[in-house]
């Protein structure tokens, strides 16, 4: 089985990236699924319904989200019923779901799960003891299940791969939007990368247009965010799953010039 990661989706830039770029993936490399995080993909901040359908519309079959989550609230009109998948570690009664049972185009079922930190990131149920919870009840269904690691501490995202090692098919980490270069499959089977990094424009400070970003550093007063239109790449990673035994058997960082 063949699955695409798409890193943090940014803004319209980020949009046009995947525009570009997934059509021939798709082709190239025969995939059977292909996930977004999609929780910057509406003006660098939240996602819209609008923008949910006509990223649905490209070919992600899944959206994950993080701590913007709620940044738009027109968010609510679809968490419940879209192929959206919200951290799992949120309070009970938060709309939305944290983990979501899709269907490849092979007809497998792959299990998908979304995880927020708590280092330096809003207070938050403990992502450690969601995952034990959550993934028991996705091992009834299949033995794929591919985990959303949303969190800032490169310590955290560490440690949840190694936590997770042998019991999901791959543990990818988001939101820094800086990718890392320690992809690798752990030695129960388990895909890992820190950070995958991010789909949209790399003139700018992680998203955001530059000379707002060192406004804001200099001066300390608040300012309003504008993604950056520069300098456009698509990020991600290509993974390789054993249907039958879950294990991942290659991860691929992907760094495209737009």
């Amino acid at each position: 089985m063949k699955v695409l990661f798409i890193a943090d989706i940014m803004g319209r830039a980020g949009r046009g990236a995947v525009t570009r770029a997934l059509p021939e993936l798709k082709t190239k490399e025969q995939l059977d699924l292909v996930i977004a995080n999609g929780e910057n993909a509406a003006g660098g901040m939240g996602l819209t319904p609008n923008i949910a359908r006509d990223l649905f519309h490209l070919g992600i079959d899944v959206l994950t989200m993080g701590n913007h989550t709620w940044d738009k609230k027109e968010i609510l009109d679809i968490i419940d019923d879209e192929a959206i998948v919200r951290p799992a570690n949120y309070a009970p009664g938060v709309p939305g779901r944290g983990a979501r049972l899709v269907t490849t185009t092979s007809g497998f079922k792959v299990g998908i799960l979304n995880l927020l930190g708590r280092v330096f990131m809003p207070p938050s149920d403990c992502p450690f003891r969601a995952a034990d919870k959550v993934i028991q009840e996705l091992k009834k269904e299949t033995p794929v299940i591919i985990v959303d690691m949303h969190a800032e501490a490169t310590s955290e995202k560490v440690a949840m791969g190694w936590y997770l090692d042998g019991k999901v098919s791959a543990v990818i980490g988001t939101h820094t939007h800086v990718q890392t270069a320690d992809e690798k499959v752990l030695p129960e089977g388990t895909a890992f990368i820190t950070d995958v990094g991010m789909t949209g424009p790399f003139d700018s400070v992680i998203g955001i247009k530059k000379e707002i970003i060192l406004q804001r550093f200099l001066l300390q007063v608040p300012v309003r965010f504008a993604v950056s239109e520069k300098d456009i790449w698509f990020n991600g990673a290509l993974l390789e799953i054993d249907e039958k035994s879950g294990k991942a058997t290659s991860i691929q960082r992907l760094q495209i010039k737009i």
